[in-house]
């Protein structure tokens, strides 16, 4: 069995205090792969670097929502230039996030637009965050989102109908340890709706660290096996076959070399 953590932070304390031994985990947890997402431009270069050690370990640059008051032209220029290195495989996470609104608002929907114009210019598919925002995100998606390679929303928790309208767009769904939460009825209603040639698996770590080990910090990909087990059961297929589809789509999503694993 062999799964892809198509969403995780590995640059982030106290993850990255051992990398080697959230590896050596993971793999024998059978996670195999690894997609470490940039948040900043120090955080993406520390992303590229490290992805550099691992085979099946990539990365993604971008500049968080949260940030988006620091990307002047010239931290956008870096950027462009960052999302050409070897091993980047998407841009972001970019987006919205109107929940903690620690940028304003027209900062990240201007942050969020050249996102998607180095995305556009250089081919690499886009991860979203989206966050008390679903409205906003797809009409800019809708208005400047055209000739993208791909579109993936992270950590999904919206409902089915939103779901839907993500998938109408020929986009794709990557699911985090919220979907075992008890009070998260609406997400698996969400997951229920996506097929598995659109759906990914995350941990998002060190956070949300799924049911039956949530109050384990921090969350790291070998414990990403709660989760798929979740989604096999929800689906009514078996872990085998979730874990080979997830991985299949985040394969040919991301443009990545299959894993080869003894």
């Amino acid at each position: 069995m062999q799964l892809i953590d198509a969403h995780c932070h590995l640059t982030f304390e106290p993850l990255s205090a051992d990398v080697p031994g959230v590896i050596e985990r993971s793999r024998a947890a059978g996670v195999v792969g690894w997609i470490t997402v940039g948040t900043s431009l120090e955080d993406s270069r520390k992303a590229i670097e490290l992805a550099g050690r691992y085979e099946t370990m990539y990365a993604t640059v971008g500049i968080h929502p949260h940030d988006a008051h620091t990307a002047d032209p010239r931290a956008l220029g870096e950027l462009r230039q960052l999302a050409r290195r070897e091993k980047v495989v998407a841009v972001g996470e970019t987006g919205l996030d109107f929940h903690y609104n620690f940028s304003k608002q027209p900062d990240q929907k201007r942050v969020f637009e050249a996102h998607l114009e180095i995305a556009r210019e250089l081919d690499l598919p886009v991860v979203i965050h989206s966050r008390n925002a679903f409205d906003e995100t797809i009409e800019i998606l809708d208005r400047s989102g055209r000739g993208l390679k791909g579109v993936v929303f992270h950590c999904f928790s919206g409902s089915a109908e939103q779901a839907r309208m993500v998938l109408d767009r020929g986009y794709f769904v990557s699911f985090t340890g919220v979907v075992t939460f008890k009070n998260a009825e609406v997400t698996r209603q969400a997951a229920e709706v996506v097929p598995l040639n659109r759906l990914m698996i995350e941990t998002d770590c060190p956070y949300m660290s799924p049911e039956p080990v949530r109050s384990r910090k921090p969350n790291e990909p070998a414990l990403m096996m709660h989760t798929a087990e979740f989604l096999a059961q929800l689906k009514g297929i078996s872990l085998e076959n979730l874990a080979a589809s997830t991985a299949c789509t985040a394969i040919e999503f991301f443009g990545l070399a299959r894993p080869q694993v003894s």
